[in-house]
């Protein structure tokens, strides 16, 4: 039986222009995992991740990386309930 896990992260420092979404989409499709990504008006970058939980784990551990350019200062993470999302997406700005 699969572990799916559904986590929303909030991540600061210099992640916004430095195509910290299109990577974390990227990611994202090569984890298998669904959810969806997008800048904040306040600089940081919010996202969802859903699936396997060592995929979700593996995006995790890429958020607190980022793209080359990034400078992750800190990365909040949250549990929610799963809701059975398919696919990842880039969301616009908040």
């Amino acid at each position: 039986m699969t572990d799916i896990r559904r986590v929303r992260v909030l991540v600061s420092g210099l992640v916004q222009g430095v195509y910290f979404r299109v990577t974390c989409a990227r990611e994202a499709a090569a984890a298998g995992v669904a959810g969806w990504v997008r800048n904040l008006p306040d600089d940081r970058v919010e996202a969802v991740f859903e699936g396997d939980g060592k995929a979700v784990d593996r995006m995790l551990a890429w958020a607190r990386q980022g793209p080359p350019g990034a400078v992750v200062r800190r990365v909040e993470v949250r549990g929610e309930p799963a809701e059975g999302l398919v696919g990842f997406e880039v969301l616009r700005t908040e």
